[in-house]
């Protein structure tokens, strides 16, 4: 039965791009039939075993982690509901750490908390119905702690939930978390400047120390950040209100992320799940609503990115569900170590902004490469797929701007080889827009198999060697813009709700003429002014 419904409703799908049969096969139906609907993603649908992993690198056999069959609740230890019990929270987990490891549970109820460190050996349970509710005020979050903020290292308050140098940790159960209540963690936040130029980076990061005294501006504290650790498993919880970024490992060596939910939607900088420099990861039945990007890969950013120098590779994230978001996958922007061997597949976008999301900045140096997508369902509100390479003058000053052509050097990243397929995009402002930096264009971008339902068509700045084929657009036009931009193809490509031509408009000393293969409509008429993006 579930075999006939998916028929039908890629069927009805298909009824939009298509009013009669043709020869040609524009794509192949039956790979789309195995793209999931929202309904079949997400936290509601975690089983209980880990299945094994298949991807286009070499990858770990994931297991559960065993921990020792020895607990301690907090209620041990003198806990009371609705007070604060950092004391007993941390004590439990040094006890059982000194142990030799176990869980330590956190038991129904309402708790409050400053931070808690995790240690080896133990998982940090919450039982159904614990809700933890961690402080605002800075005074629980210090002494200050190694950290990385938006890719640069400094000392400061951390995470709520933190771990450094620690091996098999655990976060589980179907408790709430709720990030610190308003006090001055929140309102001594660094808004001087972007965190490049506010930390000194001649300076020791054992002396970039930003804790709060004396009104001092500090940096936010992520919601859980395993730090240098090697197996993380993290499963079933449910974060609300983050003060920034929710769970991001960074420098880590082994992580399992499945079965959690985020809401942070209206929290600036509030991302769901960021992977920062760190290896051997899977991602999935996870739901993600956020105030910024929800799936997002990170490696450093600009000066210190660069003098650290640790990628972010081999990442698979399956069966996971974006729902509001700026991004449902994002890459960047901090992309300083690399971003490599990536796999995303069975996942929805479910009314989030940009589906899959490009980002870097001149000056952030590494880039991403080796990405691939696969059986992807997207319900968007912006572009399909999306390429920023430039950014804004808040962020980066003149260096956003197109021209003058830079240099090459450590600090200018790059995007290639990018491979998409079997996707259907049922809603999307634009289905491909790409800004790429003159110097350093997006280069070998490939997509093969998707129905796509878009408003705009295609757009390349700054772009070489893409080549798109297997194609069922609907589309309002059906123009292609490409701004120094060469060996664009596009093979058996289908647009429908456009009239009877394809147009393409040129700009750039760089273009090169667009190449249409086996496509439909067949005529392509050159427009002699470039329309703005």
């Amino acid at each position: 039965m579930r075999d006939i419904v998916r028929r039908l409703m890629i069927g009805m799908l298909v009824g939009l791009f298509s009013c009669e049969s043709e020869e040609i096969n524009w794509v192949d139906l039956d790979r789309l039939e195995s793209i999931p609907q929202a309904n079949e993603v997400g936290a509601l649908h975690l089983p209980y075993d880990i299945a094994p992993v298949e991807a286009p690198f070499p990858m770990p056999d994931f297991k559960r982690p065993e921990f020792p069959d020895f607990s301690l609740s907090i209620l041990d230890l003198g806990a009371i509901p609705g007070e604060k019990v950092t004391h007993q929270i941390q004590s439990a987990i040094d006890s059982v750490s000194n142990k030799g490891g176990g869980k330590v549970i956190i038991p129904l109820g309402s708790w409050k908390s400053g931070r808690i460190i995790l240690k080896s050996n133990v998982n940090l349970h919450f039982e159904d119905g614990a809700a933890l509710y961690f402080s605002g005020e800075l005074e629980d979050y210090r002494p200050a702690v190694f950290t990385r903020h938006e890719g640069v290292e400094v000392m400061s308050l951390g995470a709520c939930i933190y771990a450094y140098r620690e091996d098999n940790i655990a976060i589980t159960g179907k408790g709430l978390l709720y990030g610190p209540e308003e006090g001055n963690v929140r309102n001594q936040m660094m808004t001087e400047d972007v965190v490049e130029n506010f930390v000194p980076l001649d300076v020791p990061v054992e002396k970039r120390v930003y804790e709060g005294f004396d009104g001092e501006s500090i940096f936010l504290p992520m919601f859980i950040s395993p730090t240098e650790c090697t197996n993380v498993f993290i499963e079933g919880i449910t974060l609300e209100r983050t003060a920034f970024w929710n769970i991001v490992p960074v420098y880590c060596d082994g992580v399992v992320i499945r079965g959690v939910t985020v809401h942070s939607v209206g929290i600036p900088r509030g991302d769901g799940i960021d992977i920062e420099s760190s290896k051997n990861v899977l991602i999935e039945y996870s739901t993600l609503n956020n105030g910024d990007d929800c799936f997002t890969l990170k490696a450093g950013r600009g000066e210190d990115g660069v003098r650290v120098n640790k990628a972010t590779e081999n990442v698979v994230i399956r069966y996971c569900l974006a729902q509001e978001g700026h991004g449902g996958v994002t890459v960047g922007s901090e992309t300083a170590g690399w971003i490599r061997n990536l796999y995303v597949h069975d996942c929805v976008f479910d009314n989030t902004g940009v589906g899959i999301r490009f980002k870097t900045r001149r000056p952030r140096g590494g880039g991403g490469e080796y990405l691939h997508y696969e059986r992807i369902r997207m319900n968007l509100r912006h572009t399909a797929f999306r390429w920023d390479m430039l950014g804004s003058e808040m962020y980066v000053g003149e260096l956003a701007s197109r021209y003058p052509i830079r240099e090459l050097d450590e600090l200018t990243p790059a995007f290639r080889h990018i491979y998409a397929k079997d996707i259907i995009i049922e809603n999307a402002s634009t289905f491909v827009n790409v800004t790429g930096i003159p110097e350093s264009p997006l280069e070998d971008f490939r997509l093969d198999n998707a129905l796509v339902n878009s408003e705009k068509f295609f757009r390349a700045d700054d772009a070489k060697n893409m080549v798109l084929s297997n194609l069922d657009v609907n589309s309002k036009d059906s123009v292609i813009y490409l701004l120094d931009s060469r060996d664009i193809t596009f093979d058996q490509v289908r647009i429908n709700g456009s009239g009877h031509s394809w147009y393409a408009a040129y700009e750039g000393s760089k273009t090169q003429p667009v190449q249409m293969k086996n496509s439909s409509p067949q005529r392509l008429i050159v427009l002699d002014d470039c329309c703005e993006k």
